[in-house]
Order: structure tokens, then C-alpha cells, then sequence
């Protein structure tokens, strides 16, 4: 959707020093699991199916307890010796290896009216962070595909805190701009993505090159999760005024009465929604949305709690 207002919102910088989740969003985290439909085995160098401390059942190590561990893991009686807390950690085999593919195209620095200083990329942000803290909890291995204007910027997948640090850095320094890359400049990073491969997507997904290339993943095996990021504007189009509305990565722009507007816009926009979840849907890609005003935790759940499917 094209921004609304003189000029489109910047892009805030995000704080490279934390990860911007909160305890209750931690907590959260602990109790979900990145579940691929494609639990293949892999084979030759690199792709392995790999033992991972987990929840399993065979003891592994204790490590310090972290907030959003549960309770039932803590061992009692090492606390008593100690006073610290440290939780019982075991091994599981674990074939999960994931991607989180970013879109860094300019429409991720649209903004709320409301809220100018939350960016949909923001947003975005945070939500890859806690797919890559699922993962490093799981023990599973985590990369990172940044799309944007810049082209394709990718982490290999790994585990670990360096991993989590690579990552964490990766996302600080993304900077949204220009369109989609084509083809040929994605297909580097697509030849890296492996077939069974968890692939989780973010972005607004208006893009057709962009959904293109999600559905060929798919069809080649892949096993991918798209969530796309409104705004709010977006979902309600509150505006009451005339104004002039651009379409952040081409620059066109429009001139319109909010209000005149507002329900042949919502029809469209449902319309193009539908048909979108639609076309997921046939190529087997699991599809959730997220609007940026509210709380993640519904879309976690939704996509890797218990429930998931």
C-alpha cells in the first residue's frame, strides 16, 4: 500500500546492544517449536541429521536458568547444594535447519500515522528475532536472507551465541530500501537454501516478483512459512482528508479524498488478501498475518505453538 502523507517515514535505528524482546515475550518463546512439514534427514557434507540439546529425554547438561525456562526443568537438588539456579538440558535429534527471509524493500519503512516511529520493518525485525531465539533454544541451526534494494545479503546458517550475535548484528544493520531483487540475484542465496529446509518469510508480500519467488521455493521442495506485516493503516484506512498518497519503491503517487475512498480500498485490499492466502495455500505454504499495532504473541502462537499445523 502506498504511504500516505507529504513524505514517507524513515527508518528508526533499532538498538544493536538488545534484542528488544521482553521477559513475558521470552517466556512465550520457551513454550513454542519450529516444526518443518518436511522432516527429511539430509545427507552429504553439512546436512546431517544432528544431536541438539533440547527437551529430550537423554541428559545432556545443566546451564544456568534463563527467564522462560520452565519451572520443571530446573534440578532442585543442585540448587540446594549451590544456591544458583541451573536447568537440566538433554539431547534430541534434530534435523530443523532454517532460514529467516527478510524483505528489505523501501514499503518496509511505511509507518502508522499514530505511531510514526514503528516502522513495519521494526516490526518485522522483532519477529525474525524471535524465530532465530526459538531456533537457538531448539538447538537448530538458523540463517538469514536479507531482499531488498541492495540485493541479497546472507548469514549460513548456524548455531551457538556467535550465531545468535551474527544474526542479531545482520538485522541492526539492514537498511529498507529500493525493490525486490531479480532472479538472477536471488538465485545464489536460493541455490544455498536446501530442499526440506525450513524457509520463515517476512514481509507486507505485495509484491508479485516477491511471492514468485515463495511459491518456487515451495514447489522445489522447500518448506516455507509466510507472514506478512501490515500496518494498521493499511488494515483500517483511517484517513479523512485529502492527501497525497505514494507508492514508496516505484515513487508514484496519488492524489485522493480519504473518506471517498476508504470503501472501494477495502474491498480491493481484502480482495487482494484472499486471493494471496489463496495462492499460498495451493503451493502448501503455511501463511499468517501480523499487524503492527498489536502484540506478536498471536502470530507466534499461531505459526509455531502447539496448535500449529
Amino acid at each position: 500500500m502506498a504511504t500516505a502523507g507529504p513524505d514517507a517515514p524513515g527508518t528508526p535505528v533499532a538498538d544493536a546492544a538488545g534484542d528488544g524482546l521482553s521477559p513475558a515475550l521470552r517466556a512465550l518463546l520457551a513454550t513454542l517449536r519450529l516444526r518443518p512439514r518436511h522432516a527429511l534427514g539430509r545427507q552429504g557434507i553439512g546436512h546431517h541429521a544432528s544431536r541438539n540439546r533440547g527437551s529430550g529425554l537423554e541428559f545432556a547438561q545443566y546451564r544456568a536458568y534463563e527467564s522462560g525456562d520452565e519451572p520443571r526443568q530446573i534440578d532442585w537438588k543442585l540448587y540446594a547444594r549451590s544456591d544458583r539456579f541451573f536447568v537440566r538440558e538433554a539431547e534430541r535429534d534434530s534435523p530443523v535447519r532454517a532460514w529467516l527471509l527478510l524483505d528489505t524493500t523501501a514499503s518496509m519503512t511505511q509507518a502508522d500515522e499514530a505511531a510514526p516511529t514503528r516502522s513495519r520493518f521494526d516490526v518485522a525485525r522483532l519477529l525474525a528475532t524471535c524465530v532465530y531465539e526459538i531456533a537457538q533454544r531448539q538447538g537448530d541451526a538458523c540463517g538469514l536472507v536479507l531482499c531488498g534494494g541492495a540485493g541479497v545479503a546472507l548469514v549460513t546458517p548456524g548455531t551457538g551465541p556467535r550465531q545468535r550475535d551474527r544474526l542479531r548484528h545482520a538485522l541492526a544493520a539492514a537498511r529498507p530500501h529500493g525493490e525486490w531483487p531479480d532472479a538472477k540475484a536471488l538465485a545464489p542465496a536460493w541455490g544455498r537454501i536446501a530442499r526440506g529446509d525450513l524457509v520463515v518469510a517476512i514481509g507486507d508480500w505485495f509484491d508479485e516478483a516477491a511471492v514468485e519467488q515463495l511459491v518456487q521455493l515451495a514447489n522445489a521442495g522447500r518448506d516455507v512459512v509466510a507472514l506478512q506485516v501490515l500496518t494498521a493503516d493499511e488494515r483500517d484506512f483511517p484517513f479523512r482528508d485529502g492527501r497525497r498518497f505514494v507508492e514508496p519503491e516505484a515513487g508514484e503517487s496519488l492524489l485522493g479524498d480519504g473518506p471517498a475512498l476508504r470503501a472501494a480500498y477495502l474491498q480491493r485490499f481484502e480482495a487482494a488478501r484472499t486471493a494471496l492466502a489463496a495462492r499460498f495455500a495451493a503451493a502448501g505454504i503455511r501463511f499468517a498475518t501480523h499487524v503492527i499495532d498489536a502484540p506478536p504473541d498471536a502470530v507466534l502462537g499461531a505459526l509455531f505453538g502447539d496448535r500449529a499445523s
